[in-house]
């Protein structure tokens, strides 16, 4: 087992900590609530944020534990710089938002809230970070050893289906709720049941 994997693993462990509580934000159904996950989600993500920064900093230092992994932290470049500029600000607009709404501990969150909370630069980024950091892990814990040179390609080709499958089972989840959160929708289901006419 490499020595680095002590920097990988914790690391990872916040990324998929996030993506796991971004997911479950649009199933939330009271305001507190996603006010108060959204609060958890936004700490999660700064941290991981800045633990992925820490470690190249600390490989230019000069520790050479750190130079090994910032270079396994390499694939999670650009999914982390799409969390940093996207992903933080509609955390925190969807955490003021709930906040307004959470008067009482049994405010029913909206859907247009909850479909916020399921939008894909939310949680999309957050769970390709953290399957970015699958194969640095792999390679640090020793098991990339028993694998042959010829499993890149397949596992490229894994890697690109699990992140369109998650784009895919995102933007379904966001457009669902999106429909329930339309004006017209909402006015019919709020119209009570005339008499039925024949």
């Amino acid at each position: 087992m490499q020595s680095h994997l002590a920097l990988l693993l914790p690391v990872a462990t916040v990324w998929w900590v996030a993506g796991y509580l971004a997911d479950g934000l649009p199933r939330l159904t009271h305001a507190r609530g996603l006010r108060r996950r959204s609060g958890w989600l936004l700490t999660l993500t700064l941290t991981a944020l800045g633990l992925t920064v820490a470690v190249p900093i600390s490989a230019v230092a000069g520790m050479p534990l750190a130079d090994r992994a910032a270079s396994g932290l390499a694939l999670t470049a650009v999914p982390a710089l799409v969390v940093a500029i996207c992903t933080v600000r509609r955390v925190r607009r969807l955490r003021a938002g709930a906040g307004t709404l959470a008067v009482a501990p049994r405010t029913p969150a909206p859907h247009g809230l909850r479909a916020a909370a399921a939008h894909p630069l939310i949680g999309l980024p957050l769970q390709v970070t953290g399957l970015a950091l699958l194969p640095p892990l792999i390679l640090a814990s020793g098991a990339g050893q028993f694998l042959g040179p010829g499993t890149t390609g397949p596992a490229i080709t894994v890697g690109a289906l699990g992140v369109g499958v998650i784009g895919v089972r995102h933007a379904l989840r966001h457009n669902r709720l999106a429909e329930r959160a339309m004006p017209e929708r909402a006015a019919a289901s709020a119209r009570p049941a005339g008499a039925l006419h024949v």
